[in-house]
């Protein structure tokens, strides 16, 4: 067995002690040091895990000789930049979702990380068996010519908070790039274009946007600015369309229900996969007789391994991510064409 990565962690709130945990769980990775500019997250973090190492500022994190690579579990806006700093000082880095806060960011890193690894977390869709075996199946031809992408999560506005509410960067633009397309749906757009293996080549995007609607305007953080609601239509090389939409805070009873569906030319696949236990895959197809379906995979799932597991494995094998920063590119292209198109009220071209 090869010798464990040795990690640092930034970022020491829910998200970041997730990635702790996870560190110190493993046998492929070694936890060395986290940091985080509030002592509150620091000293509980120190007490629940202790961690070798506990820095204030990532910058004395990053300076270790002894980390091999860097989990950036903080707010976006903040991210770009501290990991442009991990790659100049020879880091591997595994960047949280969203990925950057737009894709120049995200160009700006892969221009400074050389051969270094960077991945992003928005593959965790992508770590289960039953994710594997469907994007064998599309990747093998068995669906024909794809045409049609189809996704749709909408979520009913549930019960006023009591106490808190959910954290202030969450539906700030300033602070998360934007709201549920980013908090969610960097998620699906990374599982769709993954399960059909990267293929897609996004071309144009038109789109739709929706904040909040004001009678549940204090189920949310005073002065929120970005979107609890989308839909968009993705038009794609060879004539693939990808129609997607996501929403919380909805005032619908038709969710939460995960519906995905891939629509080829010769048969299409359905699945209640993600929040759903076991996992079902149905696969439609031409007989002799008609179209005929069938339940092809149906399993409790579990995740085989973490993302900072899967970046790992990719340094010690030498071997890209599940989502390189390459392949976040393609997300954070089509996220930003999603809210120019709103922003714009028109069809975007994706470069």
């Amino acid at each position: 067995m090869s010798q464990p990565v040795k990690v640092g962690v930034i970022g020491c709130g829910v998200i970041g002690s997730r990635h702790i945990a996870d560190s110190l769980a493993s046998n492929q990775t070694e936890l060395v040091a986290v940091a985080d500019l509030l002592e509150s997250y620091r000293n509980r973090v120190a007490e629940r895990f202790q961690p070798p190492k506990v820095y204030e500022t990532g910058a004395d994190l990053i300076a270790d000789v002894e980390i091999e690579a860097v989990v950036l579990a903080f707010p976006t806006a903040y991210r770009t930049a501290v990991a442009k700093e991990a790659f100049s000082a020879g880091k591997h880095v595994l960047l949280e979702k969203p990925v950057a806060m737009n894709s120049t960011e995200v160009e700006e890193m892969i221009a400074i990380k050389g051969d270094l690894k960077g991945g992003c977390c928005s593959c965790r869709y992508r770590l289960f068996d039953g994710t594997d075996f469907a994007t064998q199946l599309i990747t093998d031809g068995k669906l024909g010519q794809l045409r049609s992408v189809f996704f749709r999560d909408l979520r009913p506005i549930g019960k006023k908070p009591e106490g808190d509410l959910p954290p202030a960067w969450r539906l700030k633009r300033s602070l998360n790039g934007g709201g549920i397309l980013v908090n969610w749906s960097s998620y699906d757009l990374d599982f769709l274009l993954g399960l059909t293996g990267w293929r897609l080549e996004p071309q144009a995007v038109f789109a739709q946007t929706w904040s909040i609607a004001p009678e549940f305007a204090d189920y949310i953080v005073p002065d929120s600015d970005a979107e609890t609601h989308y839909a968009a239509l993705i038009r794609c090389q060879d004539d693939v369309v990808i129609n997607i939409e996501r929403g919380e805070y909805m005032s619908t009873q038709t969710g939460p229900i995960s519906s995905w569906e891939i629509i080829g030319s010769r048969g299409a696949l359905r699945m209640n996969m993600l929040q759903h236990n076991p996992c079902r895959i149905e696969h439609t197809y031409i007989t002799d007789e008609g179209l005929q379906t069938e339940a092809i995979y149906e399993q409790v799932e579990s995740a085989y391994c973490t993302p900072i597991e899967d970046l790992a494995h990719a340094i010690r094998e030498d071997q890209q991510p599940k989502t390189s920063l390459e392949n976040s590119l393609i997300v954070q292209q089509i996220t930003d064409g999603i809210y120019a198109s709103a922003d714009q009220r028109t069809e975007i071209s994706i470069e």
